[in-house]
């Protein structure tokens, strides 16, 4: 409801697709040592894989058909299960699966938009933390490491991103740290860091700019001059697995969940008979 009351539309993406979109995307190769083998049949010349990311889908969606400005902000949210092939020794519970989902959403917007939609977005996290009993955490900017290759797209668009999420963020009156090394491997990104009762710190909600995955996929929308133009992608995902949030709040709440959460609110026992 809190996503509808924003203006989300919500999507439903398959859980394979096709591998050309995860290689334009750049997910198969960033991913090559965490994902599921691909999918191929024998008298088919197309190759499959299980969705690493819901990115390339929301991608598909925007450019099945032609955009203009007036449809900008868009802003597709789905529930969708991704997965990858971590390692036996790295599964732990909840917090670290092989298929998880992800409350995920992508918002197409113009340059002039970015701003007040990623503000929209910090307040849209804070509601979720603070409505979950999760009051204390913190925010840390992750941005590119200029030494290791692992990063797509020309550096003076990472500088864009990087300070369009610095703008948001001040504005937003929204403390931050930086982090070097912590983007994603398309963009810069705001982590909202969460700290349980026992003061362990779990990475949750999340915010990413992007203005590599339009230009890989050549996006575009007409804009109010009648040019075309390129948008710019915003990744958002406020529990950032359900899986992962609900393994925090069992340990956050020690297993004595809020009455408006707990599985069993009220349980009645009679000591005899005619009490019942």
């Amino acid at each position: 409801k809190a996503q509808l009351d924003r203006g989300y539309l919500p999507v439903i993406t398959p859980h394979i697709g096709n591998i050309e979109l995860y290689k334009t995307s750049g997910h198969y190769e960033k991913y090559s040592k965490d994902q599921f083998p691909t999918i191929k049949l024998e008298d088919d010349k197309e190759e499959y894989m299980l969705k690493p990311m819901n990115c390339p889908h929301h991608i598909a969606i925007y450019d099945a058909e032609p955009r203009s400005y007036r449809d900008l902000p868009l802003r597709l949210a789905e529930f969708g299960t991704v997965y990858r092939y971590e390692k036996s020794g790295q599964l732990n519970g909840l917090t670290r699966v092989r298929g998880f989902t992800v409350d995920d959403s992508h918002l197409f917007v113009t340059p002039e938009q970015l701003e007040e939609e990623f503000i929209g977005v910090i307040e849209l996290i804070k509601y979720v933390f603070t409505t979950m009993g999760m009051s204390d955490f913190e925010a840390r900017l992750g941005v590119n490491d200029p030494e290791s290759d692992k990063y797509i797209g020309d550096m003076n668009v990472w500088a864009k991103g990087i300070a369009a999420i610095e703008a948001a963020a001040n504005a937003a009156d929204m403390p931050y740290t930086i982090e070097v090394g912590e983007a994603a491997f398309y963009g810069p990104k705001l982590d909202f860091m969460v700290r349980d009762v026992l003061k362990r710190e779990w990475q949750l909600g999340t915010i990413q700019v992007d203005f590599n995955l339009p230009e890989r996929f050549e996006l575009e929308y007409t804009g109010e001059d009648g040019e075309r133009h390129r948008p710019i992608m915003i990744h958002r995902a406020p529990f950032g697995s359900m899986e992962r949030f609900i393994g925090v709040l069992i340990e956050h709440f020690n297993g004595a969940f809020p009455l408006w959460m707990a599985p069993v609110q009220v349980m009645m026992v009679p000591i005899a008979d005619r009490h019942i």
